[in-house]
């Protein structure tokens, strides 16, 4: 789980949705009296799917960043804890 597979997949994920929006404006004005038909539905099926792919791409970067947060946390307890106890075998002073 690197920073350039994230920065992948948030860019993935942009393309997908800029081009499903790219794809609303024209199919609603400049394509409109074109599209009939079986081209109509695999035009819309087209624009569906780049929206899908990116709410997925984004599910899937959530789902990964609270990952690597647990992971994080999880490490940070750790060395904590291993700071405590190598405070706590250190003999003290006398008052």
């Amino acid at each position: 789980m690197s920073a350039p597979a994230s920065k992948l997949r948030r860019r993935f994920g942009l393309v997908c949705l800029g081009l499903a929006l790219l794809m609303l404006i024209a199919g609603e004005t400049v394509l409109a009296p074109h599209l009939r038909g079986l081209g109509l539905l695999l035009y819309w099926l087209g624009c569906l799917l780049l929206t899908i792919l990116a709410a997925v791409t984004a599910l899937l970067e959530v789902l990964l960043i609270g990952v690597k947060a647990r992971e994080e946390q999880r490490a940070l307890l750790e060395t904590t804890l291993r700071a405590v106890e190598r405070e706590k075998s250190k003999p003290r002073k006398p008052r």
